[in-house]
């Protein structure tokens, strides 16, 4: 396959390359993404520069990916003939005036020096992408075409594409390139393991700062300073913080309640850097140790991921490993009391069944909801192969949430009613206590590697606790005293 210069469609923002992928590697992955297409002609979209210029831009990922190119509204353009390859970027031009506000931009002579690759105005894409797309032929679209539910910008102009030129086929080419995020570098492997050593960072001092009367917005706060101050580019996902009954639910990212003596508080946290993201979940107890009924409901899902780490290997599927962590959930809830048996059952009628047994849903299913892990990469959730294989980098998140609520939430039925007259007791007992932990895996030719080495055994947790300043951190009284009186919800 032979290249030579012709269009990159790119819209970008205005920041430098990321410097620690070589220029060679982008080039490689343009290549590869060139032998999986067929002849005609690709667009990758890369974001557009948000209306208001005080709000933040992040590129595409995997416009990022092809490119490494950061600044807003830029597409890069790759046309195939017959194993002729031909790039060009579209960006943005000088403009002094409208730098004033963003900052420098690159322009198409600094885009040119950057990625190698030949660069012209945005204004010129859709005379040139009319010019290649006259007689038909096949588009391939990289963007953000999933739509959900409402038409993206990146839909409407391939919408537009395809009323000018009716003859043209458009295919959605982002698994081309998904496929290819799968396997990560070694630079990008560096990358993600910068990420991960901050959000460990992270993670140690808001653990070293929890104490009874702290609110989850000062432990946030800490963390994402943590984050921009060892050289992040931002959270990887929103900030979770979430204690006593916030600790048992998913997503929580309010992050407006007071910690109180006897909590637990689950931290969910990630930072990006260059692009590249970590999540790592800790949970700790507020007062410094764990109570017997949070240490036990922690030791199973520890024991979970221990299950769900030894399955791990090369060649092993995520289901594999789904399977390891619930068995080691499922005997650990039952010994708790928290489920009739490991292959208990309940009727959960039109709320669906995230697990199954022989008998229904799955008992376990009303304290685990969410899956094991997933990807890590570009995205929080990147593409995943669902196979263990070299280049790949996972998380393992079990997690077992009791809610107060959960007997009461189930349809009224007599298999149901004997179910939670059994329950009701071990469900009161452990309420509103959230346990989740989260590690990052990297895979090598030679196996799977735990990168998120920090503390996560109960007592490794409790002893790091022990260290901690006796005293939070001065903060305005003022303003804490005001925040209580104006939300009386807030405890």
């Amino acid at each position: 396959m032979r290249r030579v210069p012709l269009v990159l469609l790119t819209l970008l923002a205005v920041a430098p390359i990321a410097a620690q992928v070589p220029r060679a590697e982008y080039a490689a992955r343009q290549d590869s993404l060139a032998a999986s297409m067929s002849d005609g002609v690709l667009i990758a979209l890369g974001g557009h520069e948000p209306v208001e210029d005080f709000l933040s831009f992040y590129p595409a990922p995997s416009f990022f990916y092809l490119t490494g190119v950061t600044e807003p509204d830029a597409v890069l353009v790759m046309v195939k003939r017959r194993a002729v390859v031909a790039l060009t970027l579209f960006v943005q031009p000088r403009d002094p005036a409208r730098e004033a506000w963003t900052g420098t931009r690159l322009g198409t002579d600094g885009m040119k020096r950057t990625t190698g690759i030949p660069s012209r105005t945005i204004d010129q894409l859709l005379p040139t992408l009319d010019s290649l797309l006259a007689t038909g032929g096949t588009l391939s679209v990289i963007g953000d075409l999933s739509g959900n539910g409402f038409t993206t910008r990146d839909e409407q102009f391939v919408e537009s594409l395809q009323h000018d030129h009716p003859n043209m086929r458009v295919v959605e080419a982002n698994p081309l390139v998904e496929h290819l995020r799968m396997r990560h570098s070694a630079s990008e492997l560096a990358l993600e393991r910068k990420a991960i050593d901050i959000t460990l960072r992270a993670q140690h001092d808001a653990i070293s700062s929890i104490h009874p009367g702290v609110n989850e917005f000062e432990i946030q706060a800490l963390i994402d300073y943590t984050f921009r101050r060892n050289g992040a580019d931002r959270p990887s996902f929103s900030t979770i913080v979430g204690s006593g009954p916030n600790s048992t639910a998913l997503h929580y990212t309010a992050n407006d309640r007071f910690m109180q003596a006897g909590d637990v508080v689950v931290m969910d946290i990630g930072a990006s850097y260059r692009g590249y993201a970590a999540d790592v979940t800790r949970t700790v107890p507020v007062s410094g140790t764990f109570t017997p009924e949070q240490r036990a409901v922690y030791q199973v899902v520890r024991d979970a991921q221990h299950a769900a780490e030894l399955t791990a290997k090369l060649g092993v599927t995520s289901a594999e490993m789904d399977e390891a962590a619930s068995k080691a959930l499922s005997a650990g809830l039952a010994r708790l009391g928290l489920i009739e048996s490991v292959d208990g059952a309940y009727d959960s009628g039109s709320a669906g069944c995230r697990r199954r047994v022989a008998a229904g849903c799955s008992e376990l299913s009303l304290f685990y909801i969410h899956a094991l892990g997933h990807a890590i990469g570009l995205e929080v959730h990147d593409p995943t192969s669902f196979i263990i294989a070299a280049g790949n980098t996972f998380t393992l998140e079990p997690g077992i949430y009791v809610r107060p609520t959960v007997l009461d939430e189930l349809p009224d039925t007599p298999r149901n009613k004997a179910m939670i007259a059994k329950l009701r007791p071990a469900v009161q007992r452990y309420a509103n206590i959230g346990v989740r932990i989260e590690d990052d895996y990297f895979v090598t030719d030679a196996g799977v590697e735990w990168i998120s080495r920090g503390p996560r055994e109960a007592s490794e947790i409790e002893q790091m606790m022990r260290t901690r300043a006796s005293v939070p951190a001065a903060r305005d009284s003022s303003i804490v005293n005001w925040y209580r009186q104006t939300d009386p919800g807030i405890r």
